[in-house]
């Protein structure tokens, strides 16, 4: 519902009034295999490279010592640290990596302790294996390790737990209510991993030491980047599923812009509810309640019309016509503004604009289309009802050429043309009239004067 609240994760039913089950993002989520370029993309923000340079760098350089050793320990796990925050980042919803911070706070470092420890259970599940069952029990336990691992690794993501995280109970179940995408997934890490194994390898064979060695780790820890991010959209995509809800983060909108758009999304709910349940009514109010806040807005406009238009509700399509010929007119819709004429006069047969350019601009539409009546109908009297508007020529040129090229009234065309040169002297289309009047001499169509690009002394 684009009205609920998404911090509290509360919305009502606006027919039932009943409490929903809030759903964040799940439905609008991409798969995430119609995103692997995003995927690949991700490690190459600032905040990931720097946290792979100074993980991966800064322990080559150190001395082979104690205190060496040490660093390089705590850099490994603030690496692995900032790979956990990637995937509890992306399954709340942020696309964009975390900061570099994150990686090097005193919290959380618990989380790379307990990945270890799962690691070494893991080992240990294989050799108790291998010592009750022989090599081949072994190699069984080994692959359900391999495959099961991503999960172990996204429950322990969710759940901060180590018993949770080899509980075959709770990784068949993960399993289970992602289904055959998480097979897919899967396929997709092994490949990722084959891909990085044959990396490093090319850089350690062909390359010196001193290059090898940096361009190795900086692969590895890439390619672990992306690897985790893809396991964090896993659980964005399948949050529903998996019981919790989480929106997108980074919409591209600003917070004025989201609550405008949630606005409208709501007003279209409610419109296309009201609609189906016929409650023409209320659908009439809720766009004019909209139309006061935001008068020129051409979907509203639109709406409208088009639900004044259905019901036969001439009245009030009289009394919203200069909105609405506005809208058409920057359309350039003549034939909406011929309907709309139309019903209009079933009720105004005398019905006559109060706004001179609009007046123009609308029968200027009518002249493009054919429709020449109409079109001297709006300008009938110009001169009378705007005796001092900055249209008057404007009008009366258009109703020259509307009597000359439309009707073939050559002398009423020569009487508009006359009136033109006489009482709009200082307007610039003054000095066009000449020509007008010496086509209109000949019986020739009322051209428009050619575009002149010389340039003047």
């Amino acid at each position: 519902m684009p009205n609920a609240d998404s911090h509290r994760k509360h919305g009502l039913c606006p027919k039932c009034n009943r409490v929903m089950r809030y759903l964040g993002a799940a439905t609008e989520a991409v798969p995430f295999w119609n995103r692997l370029g995003a995927f690949f993309r991700y490690p190459f923000h600032l905040d990931p490279l720097l946290v792979i340079a100074i993980c991966t760098l800064v322990p080559l350089v150190l001395s082979a010592n104690l205190i060496g050793l040490a660093i390089s320990l705590v850099l490994f796990l603030a690496l692995l640290k900032y790979t956990y925050a990637v995937i509890n980042h992306t399954a709340e919803g942020h696309m964009r990596p975390p900061p570099l911070a994150v990686a090097f706070s005193g919290e959380g470092f618990a989380i790379a302790l307990q990945q270890l420890l799962v690691f070494v259970l893991l080992g240990a599940l294989i050799g108790a294996a291998g010592f009750v069952g022989g090599p081949l029990l072994a190699f069984v336990a080994m692959a359900l390790v391999v495959l099961t691992l991503p999960a172990s690794i996204m429950v322990l993501a969710m759940e901060r737990s180590v018993g949770a995280a080899v509980n075959p109970l709770n990784l068949m179940t993960l399993i289970s209510r992602i289904g055959w995408p998480y097979f897919l997934l899967y396929g997709y890490l092994v490949l990722l991993t084959l891909a990085s194994g044959a990396a490093q390898e090319f850089a350690l064979q062909h390359f010196d030491t001193w290059i090898s060695l940096p361009l190795a780790g900086f692969l590895n820890s890439t390619f672990t980047l992306i690897l985790f991010h893809m396991l964090g959209y896993l659980l964005f995509q399948y949050q529903e599923e998996l019981g919790f809800a989480s929106d997108l983060q980074e919409t591209g909108l600003e917070a004025g812009e989201d609550a405008a758009r949630n606005r409208g999304d709501r007003l279209d709910a409610d419109l296309d509810m009201d609609l189906k349940d016929g409650n023409y009514d209320r659908a009439e109010s809720l766009i004019k309640t909209a139309l006061k806040q935001d008068p020129n807005s051409p979907l509203r406009l639109e709406q409208l019309y088009r639900l004044l238009s259905a019901r036969g509700k001439h009245r009030e399509l009289h009394r919203h016509s200069p909105q609405l010929l506005t809208w058409l007119a920057d359309r350039h819709d003549a034939a909406g503004i011929t309907e709309l004429l139309d019903a209009i006069e079933s009720v105004e047969p005398n019905f006559r604009l109060d706004d001179p350019e609009l007046a123009v601009r609308c029968a200027r539409c009518l002249y493009a289309r054919g429709e020449y009546r109409k079109a001297l109908m709006l300008l009938k009297e110009f001169h009378k009802r705007y005796p001092d508007s900055e249209q008057l020529a404007p009008a009366y040129l258009l109703a020259a050429q509307v009597m000359a090229n439309g009707l073939a009234q050559w002398e009423k065309a020569t009487a508009f043309l006359t009136f033109v040169q006489r009482r709009c002297t200082d307007h610039p289309l003054h000095r066009h009239v000449a020509g007008y009047l010496q086509q209109a001499a000949r019986q020739e169509p009322l051209k428009e004067p050619r575009a002149s690009f010389s340039l003047g002394d």
